[in-house]
């Protein structure tokens, strides 16, 4: 299932696991990711196979398929040639999209991104003891706020989250996919490599990855971009996978978008996130609902009334 916002100079985005059509612009981990791409272009977007509001039920799950359902999507919507930008599990399927459609491709973003899965990184025992332990949470906690589960999974997610965007990532979770179905997803992104197709992107890259990144290491994008001929490569600022509103790297992300595809850079606020104003009336009813604050602040309201009628006192007995 497509959603577009009907503009002209289309971004198309790849698919990634953890989507919703509808949920995802309600999301506080999503929405100004949203918005912020769709500020200057169309923005076309889709829930994968077995993902979101696609069909549920799907019997055949591969990294071939995925590539396929980009295909479909982007025929179906009759797209020429248009940006192309790859989220975390979905650089990979970006990048083999770009090889083998190089002519439909303006531009390339990768954000997050790896080329190879678990199962073809480093020590392939440890490795595989990683993927099953990430299934056997999947299948016990998957969306739950239970703390073992937050604490290797949504917490490698978005570290300096705050209690609302766990919750809203959990609930993510739960409307994006089943936990059966996360498993296979999981596993099927574990066995990914498209490292040998990098020397063959021939469209115009930029690759952007968070140094901090618990979820995908910084130095999977520095291999992405040192392995795509030309690629610009730009470090942001943190440790969250998906980037939040209040993040560093969250304006850094959008002025190398901005440069790359040479769009006029945001200016003010950016789209999703409050303005000077609405972060002040926040801020202010924090300090409401914070009741030492209202302590501390009657008891210096009382403090000085008592010194004025002191005061008071003392010049009406001198």
């Amino acid at each position: 299932m497509a959603s577009a916002w009907l503009i002209p100079s289309p971004i198309v985005r790849a698919s990634h696991w953890f989507n919703n059509l509808e949920y995802d612009l309600k999301s506080p981990v999503y929405r100004h990711i949203i918005l912020g791409l769709a500020h200057h272009h169309s923005l076309l977007r889709y829930d994968a196979r077995g993902n979101g509001l696609s069909q549920r039920e799907v019997s055949e799950i591969s990294f071939d398929l995925w590539v396929s359902d980009l295909e479909t999507v982007v025929d179906r919507a009759v797209l020429d040639r248009f940006t192309l930008i790859g989220i975390s599990q979905g650089a990979s399927i970006a990048i083999a999209y770009a090889v083998k459609h190089p002519d439909r491709i303006s531009h390339l973003i990768i954000y997050g991104g790896y080329a190879r899965g678990l199962l073809h990184r480093g020590n392939p025992e440890k490795q595989k003891h990683e993927l099953e332990i990430a299934r056997t949470l999947i299948r016990e906690g998957w969306g739950s706020d239970q703390e073992t589960y937050r604490q290797f999974f949504t917490s490698q997610i978005i570290p300096d989250g705050t209690a609302e965007q766990y919750r809203s990532l959990n609930e993510m979770e739960r409307v994006s996919a089943t936990p059966e179905l996360a498993e296979r997803l999981l596993c099927e992104f574990a066995k990914v490599d498209v490292a040998d197709l990098l020397p063959k992107v021939t469209v115009p890259t930029l690759v952007l990855h968070v140094r901090g990144d618990l979820r995908a290491q910084f130095a999977d994008g520095q291999q992405i971009a040192a392995s795509v001929p030309g690629a610009k490569f730009v470090p942001l600022e943190g440790r969250n996978h998906f980037i939040l509103p209040n993040d560093r790297a969250h304006r850094g992300f959008f002025d190398a978008i901005a440069s790359f595809l040479d769009d006029r850079p945001i200016r003010g606020s950016l789209p999703g996130t409050a303005n000077f104003w609405e972060r002040l009336e926040q801020r202010m009813r924090n300090l409401e609902q914070n009741w030492f604050i209202k302590f501390v602040i009657i008891l210096a309201a009382i403090t000085g009334v008592v010194i004025f009628f002191l005061e008071v006192w003392r010049m009406l007995h001198h």
